[in-house]
């Protein structure tokens, strides 16, 4: 179950950051902002290839310690962009503003807590 949870946010995940080149999330970058779009999207792209390289290295490679490991980052991380998000919903390039951007978003959030409570409470209940 707590796999099948956190592929389940993964693959919201990356659902969001296709949502984020639709709504241009990189003119809510500091650096990228100011670039013309068309490169600021291939930077923006090519950005994520380390991220979901990673991720997936770990998750094919790792083993259970780092699939561990990587559960409470991917957690801890989307709890923190969920909040970001929400901190950055009135800028003015702000382009999530449709019902489904915010569900992914809210939605990733609520998840990521709840895998994390799920962690923690098998982890507790093992030692």
């Amino acid at each position: 179950m707590i796999l099948s949870l956190f592929i389940v946010m993964v693959s919201l995940l990356l659902i969001h950051e296709m949502d984020a080149v639709r709504t241009k999330e990189w003119k809510m970058f500091i650096i990228l902002k100011d670039m013309e779009d068309e490169q600021a999207y291939r930077l923006f792209v090519i950005a994520h290839l380390p991220l979901y390289f990673s991720v997936l290295f770990i998750m094919i490679q790792g083993g259970a310690q780092a699939n561990e490991i990587l559960f409470y980052l991917i957690d801890l991380f989307i709890v923190g962009h969920s909040f970001i998000h929400y901190a950055f919903r009135k800028k003015v390039n702000n382009g999530f503003t449709s019902f489904f951007s915010k569900a992914l978003i809210y939605g990733l959030g609520f998840l990521a807590v709840t895998h994390l409570f799920l962690l923690l409470l098998i982890n507790t209940a093992a030692v």
